[in-house]
């Protein structure tokens, strides 16, 4: 019975790696095509506007603009594409005129996004292949000997 348990868990360890991979691959595609629907959104209904970077956070860029009506906007999601902006910088953005929450740095595209989730999506496969295969090459050295120990015409009774 401890052998059926083993050759369990490894199944169940190899489809977990396996999902987890996929799913992270999922992740890494929805990214890509949401910015670039963003993309696509603020290019339908475009406007441009200088910027001040009011904070550089871990996980966004706060900034401040005007649009041409006068009104204030500070995104609160903060601006799209930020990488080297510094705080008091003042930055050339693009926004969507029906929604001014959603800005990004002037001249910066979806593009940016292959390069990291390209990145991220080979480091999982190539941590997932290799984990995979080992669970996998276990399984079959625990189903091995069992097979092994019967021999050939064995597998029913004697009539």
């Amino acid at each position: 019975m401890p052998e059926a348990r083993r050759a369990h868990a490894l199944r169940l360890g190899s489809w977990g790696v396996l999902g987890a991979a996929f799913v992270i691959t999922l992740l890494g595609v929805v990214l890509v095509m949401g910015a670039f629907r963003n993309d696509q959104v603020i290019a339908e209904n475009h406007g441009t506007a200088t910027a001040l970077v009011e904070q550089v956070l871990f996980d966004r860029t706060l900034i401040r603009y005007e649009t041409p009506d006068g009104v204030s906007h500070s995104p609160e999601n903060g601006v799209l594409y930020p990488d080297g902006l510094t705080a008091g910088q003042l930055v050339r953005i693009e926004y969507d005129t029906t929604d001014p929450e959603l800005a990004k740095v002037a001249e910066r595209t979806w593009l940016l996004t292959l390069l990291p989730v390209s990145t991220a999506l080979l480091v999982t496969w190539l941590v997932a292949a290799p984990l995979v295969w080992f669970l996998r090459s276990r399984l079959r050295a625990l189903a091995a000997p069992a097979g092994a120990a019967e021999p050939a015409g064995a597998s029913g009774p004697a009539g």
